[in-house]
């Protein structure tokens, strides 16, 4: 029984962190994000896509900033996030500070950032890994961290 009622709060915290309201699964990745586009049928997989259910490459990334930070030092690190949203490629990106819900086991609150960035194509996430915008942003600001760990993953939106 509990790994039932785990398994339904999971599924509750994966729609509420949908994206344009609807819910996401993670997936593998298309041989070609040019057939999600033309929404034609991806033959690796099986799956039959539609601009309503086309996939986006997420960038998720956690921040663990320096304990002898000040809260003043800490809130001007998101300055880091602002200066990345002028790299061209991205469909949306979304930063903020780790929310303190109720402990539970499974729950890991110990991060101080978070970022996800939203891409549609390989070549979109490569253009930001290295453009010069976030190099050196993250030559600028990395003083302030102690921890950095990187989750990219190929998303489906699910229209409900």
């Amino acid at each position: 029984m509990e790994r039932r009622h785990f398994i339904k709060q999971a599924g509750a915290a994966v729609a509420l962190a949908g994206v344009g309201g609807g819910v996401i699964a993670a997936c593998n990745p298309p041989a070609s994000n040019q057939s999600q586009q033309d929404g034609e049928t991806n033959e690796n997989q099986g799956i039959s896509t539609t601009m309503e259910n086309k996939e986006v490459i997420a960038h998720y990334v956690l921040f663990w900033l320096k304990e002898e930070l000040s809260e003043q030092e800490i809130a001007d690190f998101a300055g880091f996030f602002e200066e990345l949203k002028a790299i061209p490629g991205i469909k949306s990106l979304h930063y903020g500070r780790a929310a303190q819900t109720h402990p539970r086991e499974v729950v890991d609150n110990s991060f101080t950032y978070n970022l996800l960035v939203y891409f549609d194509t390989m070549d979109d996430i490569n253009t930001y890994e290295t453009h010069p915008v976030h190099l050196e942003a993250i030559e600028k600001y990395s003083k302030f961290w102690t921890k950095v760990v990187v989750h990219d993953s190929w998303l489906k939106q699910a229209v409900i």
